[in-house]
């Protein structure tokens, strides 16, 4: 049983373009393939996809450091999808990598140990994707230290 639901809804524009319209007052999204299938005037599922999971990871740690009053920002972040063939030669997203940056040093940020261990269980995004694709998280501070 669900708690929410969230509905987006596609309609095509024309060959692989389509317009997402969201729910409430959220501005539509063209999307579309890249040349050769489409004309890349919009992201693809992929872009979308990793979007989603850098998105979602960057709103749960900001939401974890925020419980501690901590100040983080800007924070960043950047997102890789590996794509490939599977087994069966069919073009997947392999693995994914994300990359965040918090705007601050870590020294100016407390708690920061607890937080870096628990940011990642609550985004929910990442933790669904990650049931079948391979999601790997790096955080970094703004001198470029990575603490995770």
């Amino acid at each position: 049983m669900s708690d929410q639901v969230v509905q987006v809804s596609l309609s095509q524009q024309q060959d692989y373009q389509f317009k997402v319209t969201f729910e409430g007052d959220v501005p539509t999204l063209l999307a579309d393939e890249p040349a050769p299938l489409g004309q890349g005037l919009g992201p693809s599922p992929v872009q979308l996809l990793a979007a989603a999971v850098g998105n979602c990871l960057s709103d749960s740690l900001l939401f974890a450091l925020r419980k501690f009053k901590q100040q983080p920002e800007p924070l960043s972040c950047q997102v890789r999808a590996e794509v490939g063939r599977n087994s069966e030669g069919r073009v997947r997203v392999l693995a994914m990598t994300a990359d965040l940056k918090l705007g601050v040093p870590a020294e100016q940020l407390q708690h920061l140990d607890r937080v870096l261990s628990q940011f990642e269980a609550f985004c929910t995004v990442t933790q669904s994707v990650g049931q079948g694709i391979p999601v790997t998280v790096h955080v970094s501070d703004a001198n470029g230290v990575v603490l995770k």
